[in-house]
């Protein structure tokens, strides 16, 4: 049995170390497949190939040319492309597909959030927040802050971003998980005074809302798009596995995946 988890993911991490040698499948062999934009990604177990497919279409032939059981979308909450890609993948290829997404982030007393459709939303609303920005959408979509001159930005990602991204400010080479502790000093440090951010989710990176509610800071979140009409989604690396196992036995009810 063949299993292809599209990663790059702390999810997609977890679920490949829990399918790996299970007991009930000793056939089962697991693939993880990065996209290869991180210059040094964080391994899962198993095998692992890194780069595109080439689209919907080549992902569809290489899950025929590997005879896969079973797709795994467990890309980052915001990799929309890759996740149409998959959908459109699978249904060609007749491969199931199950989306690991984890639960978005919720608002709760005391916050101040600004949702916002898109980055370049994100941007217009910008101007009347604040003067000092944390910008921690990571680096692939700094363009859309970047004729924001009167600004200044504090921009947080792993690697270091390629231009156009915004004139005043500074990069910041991190990766998290981050630290309430951290995430306090450094909006003190910067005198940050409003935050933007993607809704991705996850408790790595969620101590800088708790850091911006105390500090009373408005906090620019952009709205997630959604999963594929029509493909089953599991919020976490347990459950995902639990419904993978049921289906490659045979064991789930007829109906689901």
């Amino acid at each position: 049995m063949q299993v292809l988890i599209l990663g790059g993911t702390t999810e997609a991490r977890h679920l490949a170390e829990r399918l790996h040698g299970l007991p009930g499948l000793p056939g089962l062999e697991v693939t993880s497949s990065l996209a290869g934009r991180v210059a040094s990604p964080r391994l899962p177990v198993g095998q692992v190939r890194v780069g595109g497919f080439g689209g919907a279409d080549g992902l569809a032939d290489w899950l025929r040319a590997h005879r896969v059981d079973l797709l795994v979308d467990a890309t980052h909450p915001f990799a929309q492309t890759m996740s149409f890609h998959a959908a459109r993948a699978a249904a060609a290829a007749r491969v199931p597909l199950l989306a690991l997404r984890r639960p978005g982030w919720d608002p709760v007393e005391g916050d101040v959030w600004h949702e916002a459709d898109s980055l370049a939303g994100a941007a217009a609303l910008l101007p009347a927040l604040g003067r000092r920005v944390f910008l921690t959408t990571g680096r692939m979509g700094l363009a859309a802050f970047a004729d924001l001159d009167e600004l200044w930005f504090l921009m947080r990602s792993v690697d270091a971003p390629e231009p156009p991204y915004p004139a005043r400010g500074e990069v910041l080479l991190d990766r998290g998980p981050f630290t309430l502790e951290g995430e306090r000093a450094l909006l003190r440090d910067h005198a940050i005074d409003v935050v933007v951010t993607k809704d991705s989710g996850g408790a790595a990176t969620a101590p800088k809302l708790t850091a911006a509610r105390e500090a009373g800071l408005p906090v620019v979140v952009v709205r997630r798009p959604p999963v594929p009409d029509g493909v089953p989604v599991a919020p976490d690396p347990e459950t995902a596995a639990r419904r993978i196992v049921a289906h490659l036995t045979g064991n789930a009810p007829r109906g689901t995946f």
